[in-house]
């Protein structure tokens, strides 16, 4: 099922078109990405930079790309009003290559990648900041399919996929999402875009290649909506080279992601891509398993596990490992503190493996 349909206004962002600020770009070609899978060690960088670098990538969704939707992005898109010359060019050429696709066994994302960032070792961190986040097109899709999301088995209603278009309206207040509030009725609700990328990752070891749904400690789908510009995120390095990637782009994200995706859109992303030597990392943030973000006023661990109460767990034990690591507070002071003042959120629980994300205030530290 799909629903919406409105005259689209806005500009489309297609491949080397518009500003490329990065010192590297990085387009989402066919051989550029990798389709429901993630990169593992085996696999050959598209791409090398030194630590410090910048690098403009393009990123594209899957939505109006996978099969339930007909594998046809300019006669899905076309249903709802979207000119062909609005349709991103890789989309097209995706959907109709030889590339194989089975949702039933591969995830949907689209990432493009893997960037070797030069003198990357294991025990390092990979700091991924957000520099810049482009809309490339000015519309996007909120799916919910295949019995998932936090109500499998109520919604959807049907067999089918529900697949709700939604336009970008801009405003002199801001940019939003516009959704009706009846399939074919009047009235709408709007609500403002904060664009960010659902998977940052680096590769895993070994040859094979995982799926794109489940986050581990390699990052990958963690779907942090706080990861817009200016946030960075660190990841431990799992191979030489680290082999970054990103991808699963929105343009908004409630916690929890609940109906299974949020407002899906391809976005053109510009990354630093730099390097916490192992010595620095410890003395930093302490042992870091997983993903660890930082923006302006936060120090944002994780926590994930397909058990909602273990990954809440397991964020608060890294919470503590943080603070006692980076400020030196004892163990049951930190515990105290984070219970009265900072906020454990619930980054997804779609994803298989389910998230946890703290919030931890820099400021009350002085920082």
């Amino acid at each position: 099922m799909t629903t919406g349909a409105v005259d689209l206004r806005g500009a489309v962002l297609q491949r080397g078109e518009g500003e490329l600020p990065g010192d590297h770009y990085l387009a989402a070609r066919p051989e550029q990405l990798l389709w429901g899978r993630l990169p593992c060690a085996s696999d050959a960088p598209v791409l090398s930079v030194a630590p410090g670098e910048t690098v403009t990538i393009d990123t594209l969704s899957h939505e109006g790309l996978l099969e339930d939707q007909g594998r046809d992005p300019i006669a899905f898109f076309g249903r709802h009003g979207v000119r062909p010359d609005q349709v991103l060019t890789e989309a097209v050429d995706l959907a109709r290559s030889s590339r194989p696709h089975d949702l039933s066994v591969d995830g949907p994302h689209l990432v493009t990648g893997p960037i070797e960032v030069r003198g990357a070792q294991v025990g390092d961190l990979l700091a991924i900041t957000v520099l810049r986040l482009d809309r490339r097109v000015p519309y996007g899709v909120i799916s919910n399919r295949h019995g998932r999301g936090a109500l499998p088995g109520e919604l959807p209603a049907g067999p089918g996929t529900v697949s709700v278009f939604t336009p970008v309206v801009e405003t002199a207040a801001g940019d939003f999402g516009e959704l009706p509030l009846r399939t074919d009725g009047p009235g709408a609700v709007r609500f403002p875009l904060r664009p960010f990328l659902g998977v940052l990752g680096v590769a895993v070891a070994g040859d094979l290649r995982p799926h794109s749904v489940p986050p581990g400690p390699h990052g990958g789908n963690i779907d942090i909506n706080l990861l817009v510009e200016g946030a960075t995120l660190y990841l431990p390095v799992q191979v030489p080279g680290a082999l970054a990637y990103v991808g699963d782009p929105h343009f908004a994200q409630g916690d929890g992601e609940v109906a299974l995706t949020a407002l899906e859109a391809s976005l053109r992303a510009t990354v630093r891509l730099d390097l916490v030597p192992a010595s620095e990392a410890l003395e930093r943030f302490g042992a870091v398993a997983g993903p660890l973000a930082e923006t302006r006023e936060y120090l944002i661990p994780t926590g994930l596990d397909a058990d909602l109460d273990v990954a809440t767990a397991n964020c608060v034990r890294a919470a503590l490992g943080l603070l006692q690591a980076r400020y030196g507070m004892e163990r049951h002071l930190a515990y105290a503190y984070l219970s009265a003042a900072t906020d454990f959120d619930i980054s997804q629980v779609v994803d298989l493996v389910k998230g946890v994300h703290a919030r931890i205030r820099k400021a009350d530290f002085g920082d």
